[in-house]
C-alpha cells in the first residue's frame, strides 16, 4: 500500500511539475488566441491565395490554376491603379489630420476646467458609435440640399447658395469627405494615445524645461514628442492597418463614387469579389494589401527600436 502511494505521488507530482513550467503553461494560455487568430485570419487568407491563382468564379465554380494571370490582369487596369492611389490619399490624410486633431485634443484635456471629467468621457464617443449609424449622420451633413456644413457656410457669408460645395458629388470634395469622417473617428483613439503618452512623462523633466527658458511649442516639439514617439507610432501603426484594409466608410458615405473617385482596395475587392462574382480576381485585389501593410509596419517597427536605443 505504502509502494502504491508513493507511485501515485510521483505521478502526481509529476504531473504537476510539467504544468509548473513556464513554456507549458504560456503555450497553454496562448493557444485559444492562436487557434482563433488561425481560424478567422489565417483560412480566410489560404482561400483568398488559393482562389487568386484560378479562374474562378460566381458563375463557374470549378478550379481552374492560371497563376499569376490575376495579378497581371489587375495591375494593368486603371481603375485598380486609381483605387491604390486612393487607398494611400484616404489612409494618410485620414491619419495625418487625426493625429493633429488628437494632439491639440490631448493639450486641451491636460489643462484644468469645470467638467474636464465629463469631456473625456464625451470624447470618446466617435470611436465607440456603431460605424453605420455615424456614416448615416455625416451623410446627412454632407447632404446637397440639406447640409448642416452649407447652411453654416451660408450663414457666415462665406459662400452663397448658388456656390454652395456638393460635397458627395465633386470627385475631390467627396475624398475630402471620407478622410474628415475617417479623421473624425480615429482622432479619440490618438487623444487616448497622446494622453497616456504625455502623462507618463516625469513632472521635472517638463518643469526643468521650462526653467532653461523653453517656451510652448519647444517643450511640445523638441521634449515631450520626441519622448512619446514610440507610443504614437505604435498607435499609429494600428491606424494605418485598420484605416488601409477599411472599406465601411466608402462603402456607406460615397458607394465608391462618384467614378471610382473615393474607391479603395478594401471596397474595390468586395465590388469585383462578392457583387460581380469574379472570386479570382477580388481575392487578387485584396491580396494586394498585403504586401504594402507588411512593408509599413517593418519600416514603423524599426523606427520604434531606433528611438528606443
Amino acid at each position: 500500500m505504502v509502494a502504491l502511494a508513493e507511485r501515485l505521488q510521483a505521478r502526481r507530482s509529476r504531473f504537476e511539475f510539467v504544468f509548473d513550467r513556464p513554456r507549458v503553461l504560456g503555450t497553454l494560455f496562448l493557444a485559444p488566441a492562436i487557434i482563433y487568430v488561425l481560424a478567422l485570419v489565417g483560412v480566410p487568407f489560404l482561400l483568398a491565395v488559393y482562389y487568386s491563382l484560378s479562374a474562378y468564379t460566381v458563375y463557374n465554380p470549378s478550379y481552374h490554376f492560371v497563376g499569376l494571370q490575376n495579378f497581371i490582369d489587375v495591375i494593368n487596369s486603371g481603375v485598380f491603379r486609381r483605387t491604390l492611389a486612393n487607398t494611400f490619399i484616404f489612409t494618410f490624410g485620414s491619419q495625418i489630420l487625426g493625429l493633429i486633431l488628437g494632439k491639440f485634443g490631448a493639450l486641451l484635456l491636460l489643462r484644468p476646467f469645470p467638467g474636464r471629467k465629463i469631456v473625456r468621457a464625451l470624447i470618446i464617443l466617435p470611436w465607440v458609435v456603431p460605424i453605420a449609424l455615424a456614416t448615416v449622420a455625416w451623410e446627412w451633413m454632407f447632404d446637397s440640399l440639406y447640409s448642416v456644413i452649407n447652411w453654416t457656410l451660408i450663414a457666415l457669408g462665406i459662400v452663397t447658395r448658388t456656390d454652395a460645395p456638393n460635397w458627395l458629388v465633386d470627385p475631390g470634395l467627396a475624398m475630402l469627405s471620407v478622410i474628415v469622417v475617417n479623421a473624425w473617428r480615429f482622432f479619440p483613439f490618438a487623444i487616448v494615445i497622446f494622453l497616456a503618452g504625455i502623462t507618463a512623462i516625469p513632472q521635472d523633466v517638463i518643469d526643468a524645461a521650462t526653467v532653461d527658458g523653453a517656451g510652448f511649442w519647444r517643450r511640445n516639439y523638441q521634449i515631450i514628442l520626441p519622448m512619446i514617439m514610440p507610443i504614437v507610432v505604435v498607435g499609429l501603426v494600428f491606424g494605418l492597418v485598420f484605416t488601409f484594409t477599411d472599406l465601411s466608410i466608402v462603402y456607406l458615405l460615397t458607394n465608391g463614387g462618384p467614378v471610382n473617385a473615393t474607391s479603395v482596395l478594401g471596397f474595390e475587392g468586395f465590388q469585383v469579389g462578392i457583387i460581380s462574382g469574379d472570386v479570382a480576381h477580388g481575392a487578387a485585389i485584396s491580396l494586394f494589401m498585403l504586401p504594402v501593410l507588411f512593408i509599413l509596419v517593418i519600416v514603423m517597427l524599426r523606427f520604434i527600436r531606433r528611438q528606443e536605443i
